[in-house]
């Protein structure tokens, strides 16, 4: 059944312009905050009504703005989880989730126990959101949305306001609460973590538009471009010129990489993860960066080495392999290995 995207809206300070179709079950919306990501889910929610377009989900038209269709959000039978998951605050546990039911109060009664079970809120009740606590309010908004089967859940940055350990937790809670949910799951994150924990495929969203999608770990691997691979979390990028297939400068690192493999014609950026970088003592040779300390930070679980090469370069060293270091002291080069190497446009 999947979801069809197609939508263009003026916003303040750009053009939303969005265009995606996927079958996938888990997708992910990546993007720094004010890119679009949440018009983007409100648009399909009917939160929000685009300027143009069309919109698809779970076989159905929620929206088509050449045939005059805009379906009123509450016939879309979407499930929208806001981020501060806007439970009526006067209302009990059980009274929200029976909020979007439909049917006698036997009925109705009998589906708020069935998802007071299945979301583990037995005991609670007749409590109000304020008596509860953050994962609890996630689970009861969870289940008013469970409770009338939505055909698509939109996700909207639902962690965001949370610690990182109940982040965590909540994060797993969720993922198996939704794992028997048969629909289509959008979750709208900047947090690149939550999102490849998430989602199978990833749209990366830049400033209104769509900087790159597919397969979630594809992108990750290979993100195509420097917006894509900074929020998939790559720190260090130089400026490339592409001398020939094999050859490119990092004319912000100050040495040229050479390659077995073809360098894209269109590579406009080198890219490379601060724990990538290979430590090499003596001497340098073939894609390697001088090491010139400027500064360091020991973390709890790695060591930040920050090396002056034009711009600042950024090596990241986890605990475990720290060792190497105490015996050996700092290296001399750091070497990029081929395969880790990001060509960006």
């Amino acid at each position: 059944m999947g979801v069809s995207v197609h939508i263009k809206k003026q916003l303040d300070s750009f053009l939303l312009d969005i265009s995606f179709e996927s079958e996938a079950k888990r997708i992910g919306i990546l993007g720094a905050s004010g890119c679009g990501k949440s018009m983007t889910l409100k648009s399909i929610a009917g939160i929000v009504v685009p300027d143009e377009g069309k919109i698809e989900a779970g076989g159905r038209v929620f929206f088509d703005s050449s045939a005059r269709i805009n379906l009123k959000p509450q016939k879309r039978n979407a499930g929208y989880l806001f981020q501060n998951y806007a439970l009526f605050p006067t209302m009990t546990v059980e009274k929200n989730i029976a909020a979007g039911l439909r049917g006698n109060r036997a009925e109705t009664a009998a589906r708020v126990k069935q998802m007071a079970e299945k979301f583990q809120l037995q005991g609670l009740e007749k409590r109000l959101p304020s008596e509860l606590s953050g994962g609890q309010q996630q689970r009861v908004a969870l289940a008013r949305i469970m409770a009338y089967e939505p055909d698509i859940i939109l996700l909207d940055e639902p962690f965001s306001a949370l610690d990182m350990y109940l982040k965590d937790q909540l994060q797993r809670e969720l993922s198996e609460m939704l794992k028997d949910y048969e629909g289509t799951v959008i979750l709208v994150s900047h947090n690149r973590d939550e999102v490849y924990r998430f989602s199978e495929e990833l749209l990366v969203i830049d400033q209104g538009k769509i900087a790159v999608s597919g397969k979630t770990k594809e992108i990750f691997e290979n993100p195509v471009s420097k917006e894509a691979a900074r929020l998939t979390g790559c720190k260090n990028f130089s400026r490339a010129c592409r001398l020939d297939a094999h050859t490119a400068e990092a004319l912000d690192w100050g040495i040229t990489l050479h390659t077995s493999g073809e360098i894209p014609e269109d590579t406009l950026w080198i890219g490379y993860r601060a724990h990538d970088f290979v430590p090499v003592w003596g001497e340098g040779g073939e894609n390697m960066l001088k090491f010139d300390l400027e500064s360091s930070a020991e973390l709890p679980f790695e060591h930040n080495y920050y090396i002056k090469a034009g711009e600042t370069v950024c090596w990241f060293i986890q605990r475990e392999k720290m060792s190497v270091i105490e015996e050996r002291g700092l290296p001399d080069y750091l070497r990029l290995e081929e395969e880790k190497m990001l060509f960006l446009k």
